[in-house]
C-alpha cells in the first residue's frame, strides 16, 4: 500500500472515491464497500491506497485503509475473507482452531458459501464471512444497510446446523476503537431476527477485530458479542 495524502472529496456511484493527492491533484479510486460506510466516512482524513493490479482497469487505485479516530480502519470489504482463511489456516481463532480442508467459495445447494471446512471430528464447518466498519460508541456494528444479501446467507447456515453440520459467522471487524460487537437492529431488524434464532440453535458466531498498520494488520482478539 501506499500513502498519498488526504481523502475526501467525495465518494460517489458506491465504488467510486475521489481522493486527493499530496501534490493536490486528484484521483478516482476503487471502493469496494458497498455499504453506507456510515461511521467511516470523514472528509479530510489520510487515506492509504493500493495501486491496481490489472493495467487496463479504469481506476488505477482501490481504497484500502482510512485514519480515523486516531487508528486505521479497513475499507476495502475484499480483505475480510483473505484474513478470516489466513486466521483459520494459522488457528488463531478459538473455537475454530482444529479445521481441516479449508476451501473458500463453496457451493451449497443454491448459495455459495465463503468458507468450508472439517473440524477435528470430521464435521462440516460452514462459514460465512462479513465485514464490519461500522461504530456505535464502543461498539462494532453490522449490518450498515439492510442486507437481503445477508438474510439469505443466515437461513442457509440455519438449514446446514439444522442438518447436523457446523455453521459460522465470521465478522470481520476492520477497526480497533471498538470493545464490543452488536447487531443494528435499527438497520436490518429482519437481519438481527435471523442471526439471534440462527444463534438460539447453534450457529456459532465469531468477531474478530483488527487492527491495521500502514504495513499489515494483527489479529487483537475475539470480541464479546451484545
Amino acid at each position: 500500500m501506499i500513502d498519498l495524502g488526504i481523502f475526501c472529496i467525495r465518494r460517489y456511484k458506491r465504488f467510486l472515491a475521489d481522493i486527493e493527492l499530496e501534490d493536490g491533484s486528484v484521483v478516482v479510486a476503487h471502493c469496494t464497500n458497498t455499504g453506507s460506510m456510515k461511521s467511516l466516512l470523514e472528509v479530510g482524513a489520510p487515506v492509504l491506497l493500493s495501486p491496481a493490479s490489472d493495467p487496463k482497469r479504469k481506476t488505477k487505485f482501490t481504497w484500502e485503509l482510512i485514519w480515523i479516530n486516531q487508528s486505521w480502519a479497513g475499507v476495502n470489504t475484499a480483505n475480510a475473507n483473505k484474513i478470516a482463511i489466513s486466521l483459520l489456516q494459522s488457528k488463531q481463532i478459538k473455537g475454530l482452531e482444529d479445521l481441516q480442508e479449508i476451501k473458500a467459495e463453496v457451493k451449497n445447494e443454491d448459495s455459495r458459501l465463503d468458507i468450508f471446512g472439517k473440524d477435528k471430528n470430521g464435521t462440516e464447518v460452514w462459514m460465512e464471512v462479513k465485514n464490519v466498519s461500522m461504530k456505535e460508541e464502543e461498539y462494532a456494528l453490522f449490518p450498515d444497510a439492510i442486507t437481503t444479501r445477508g438474510q439469505k446467507h443466515l437461513k442457509r447456515l440455519t438449514e446446514i446446523k439444522k442438518q447436523g453440520h457446523r455453521a459460522a459467522m465470521i465478522y470481520i471487524i476492520q477497526r480497533n476503537d471498538v470493545k464490543y460487537f452488536g447487531v443494528a437492529k435499527h438497520i436490518d431488524p429482519v437481519y438481527a431476527k435471523l442471526l439471534e434464532e440462527a444463534k438460539k440453535i447453534g450457529v456459532e458466531v465469531y468477531a474478530v477485530q483488527i487492527k491495521w498498520t500502514k504495513q499489515s494488520y494483527s489479529f487483537e482478539g475475539l470480541l464479546s458479542s451484545q
